[in-house]
């Protein structure tokens, strides 16, 4: 591997000139000295992006990873991009993982030195919070922006990523004053400009909990509950006083906060294995439902024992029961004012319930950036948007316009409550009388690896270039009924093929709808993307059936074969295919 090793030296000095942590200072110093500048070449060289995810990358020292650098620096661009709003202010919230807190200080240091009025949520006796506090707390305080210290960043407007990307990179330089963390903290708070905002935001949390969630506080029922390590034990506990709940355990092993996540691989409710303690657990007491948040509880996952067997439900499952149970809450006569919204990646089955029940529906591009904001959008046109999700776990209700796996507890136990706590059905036979009222809808996700990343805009160039107009008219057996490229600004379901939905052409997105000549049966559906965070091309295929299950599922099958051999040639693009 081929260095620049003139570079490599001016940005030691650049980074020893501006970093005061001693450790990272240590390190960067003796790779330098003992001349490994392939490892400073990685640490260094390629500086941590801002995007819809905020800032992402393991905890390592250079402008690469997250250390007090580039946090400092990320926050001297936030602020600076806030600044432009006055009165300026921002919410501040921090989780567990290893140095959160540190990195909340941080950008709470940098906001006092330049004004900034700092909600800041961790206090003496409630440090961690879970993240939907944060957008909370932003709608409750008015504001300009806030931030989670966890995996997620929530700036109050919508999609301003590269404005804020491009004021991180004007303000690199450490501003006057801003290593000083704890004095301007201390002097934050004497004059008044850093408020511990945690009790009383939680406490306002808790209030809209109850006048908005819950309409029946009765639970006769028992579960468990496991926060995975998490910060939702805490508030889950003081959810649970809000209603008359029987017997409930939570998972003892994975009750309390550890940045090591000890008992799990991986900290997701989604992994396989991830709630294999938890249902477990359940077992020993005869109990038959398990409710998981993830570690921020932002997310939200269920599994029951139906007829003796358990089950994790899948994303869009729970969407659907929700759904189903949001939408019987609502006075009929008021459905035409309401809307439900999930992204484009999730089922399609709440447009057919909106075609067939009366009320509104829309999509939107992945995340709740877009499902959030549009909801406020709708709400302002005088809609009800009482609902929204993704097919990630992410649930959406009236109280935050943000995923929140709380509030999706909280909405879960009432369902349960109302349809399954007399034993008469189960949640099997819910989503079966569903699916016969509405079609069967079964999802077939995955995604292939790239071994390079150049490798996605090749995939996605030669896609457009096997067929002569703005889409084909067939891909293998399929006829190709619609066709959205939200890459190059096209939809031939449109009157003037132009898509609603916003056109990005630095992202690769293309989705379609099919069905096989003399099949009137099935017709599937699929999206497939770019990550935005991962060397991955993902997958999302949703067969719909008017029959049963099976042959929803067996078209969607037989469109990721199709794909996989017209497409995407694993073999020719050095792909790794990863099914469901």
């Amino acid at each position: 591997m081929t260095v620049d090793k003139n570079k490599l030296d001016e940005l030691v000095k650049s980074w020893l000139s501006i970093d005061m942590n001693p450790e990272s200072r240590h390190e960067i110093e003796q790779l330098h000295i003992s001349g490994n500048y392939e490892q400073l070449d990685r640490k260094l060289s390629k500086r941590i992006a801002f995007g819809t995810a905020g800032l992402r990358s393991s905890m390592e020292s250079g402008f690469s990873h997250m250390n007090d650098v580039t946090v400092l620096q990320a926050s001297q661009g936030l602020v600076k991009y806030l600044l432009k709003k006055t009165p300026t202010s921002i919410v501040i919230g921090y989780d567990h993982r290893f140095n959160s807190q540190r990195f909340a200080e941080i950008l709470a240091s940098v906001a006092l030195t330049q004004g900034v009025h700092v909600y800041y949520l961790g206090s003496t006796d409630r440090g961690y919070v879970h993240t939907p506090l944060v957008p909370f707390a932003i709608d409750y305080y008015g504001a300009s922006g806030g931030v989670m210290i966890t995996a997620s960043h929530n700036p109050a407007n919508d999609n301003v990523d590269k404005e804020i990307a491009d004021s991180i990179e004007e303000n690199l330089t450490p501003w006057e004053g801003v290593w000083d963390v704890y004095d301007n903290i201390k002097k934050g708070v004497q004059k008044g400009l850093l408020s511990l905002a945690g009790d009383e935001v939680t406490k306002e949390y808790l209030k809209g909990v109850k006048e908005k969630l819950i309409q029946d506080n009765n639970l006769d029922f028992s579960f468990v509950y496991t926060p995975m390590h998490g910060v939702g034990y805490r508030i889950f506990k003081e959810c649970l006083d809000l209603f008359h709940a029987s017997t409930w355990n939570v998972v003892q092993e994975q009750a309390d906060p550890d940045p090591t996540f000890r008992t799990v691989s991986f900290p997701n409710p989604e992994e396989k294995g991830a709630l294999d303690l938890a249902i477990e657990t359940a077992r020993k007491l005869g109990y038959k439902l398990v409710l998981a948040n993830d570690p921020d509880a932002d997310r939200f996952s269920v599994a029951v024992e139906t007829k003796g067997q358990w089950n994790q439900l899948t994303g869009n499952e729970i969407g659907f029961l929700f759904a189903m149970y949001v939408i019987e809450q609502q006075k009929e006569q008021d459905l035409d004012r309401v809307y439900l919204v999930n992204s484009t990646v999730s089922s399609q089955i709440l447009k057919a319930m909106a075609d067939k029940d009366g009320f509104h529906f829309q999509d939107t591009l992945t995340g709740f950036k877009w499902i959030g904001n549009k909801a406020i959008d709708l709400q302002k046109e005088g809609f009800k948007v009482p609902f929204g999700y993704e097919e990630a776990i992410g649930f959406m209700f009236d109280l935050v316009h943000d995923k929140d796996g709380i509030s999706a507890a909280t909405i879960f136990l009432q369902l349960y409550q109302k349809w399954f706590s007399g034993g008469k059905i189960d949640v099997t036979d819910k989503l079966e009388a569903g699916y016969a009222k509405y079609g069967w809808f079964k999802d077939y996700n995955g995604y292939y690896r790239l071994a390079d990343m150049s490798t996605l805009d090749k995939i996605f160039t030669n896609i457009r270039g096997s067929f002569d107009s703005k889409s084909p008219e067939n891909i293998g057996e399929f006829k190709v009924t619609s066709w959205r490229d939200l890459t190059i600004g096209y939809d031939s379901s449109t009157v003037d093929h132009t898509p609603v939905l916003p056109v990005d052409s630095s992202s690769q997105m293309i989705t379609a709808s099919l069905k096989l000549p003399g099949n009137d049966n099935a017709v599937v559906r699929f999206t497939c993307r770019g990550s935005g965070t991962e060397p991955k091309l993902k997958l999302y295929i949703e067969g719909k059936s008017t029959i049963n299950e099976q042959s929803a599922k067996e078209i969607a099958v037989k469109c990721w074969e199709t794909l996989k051999q017209e497409w995407f040639q694993p073999e020719k693009y050095n792909l790794t295919e990863v099914k469901p």
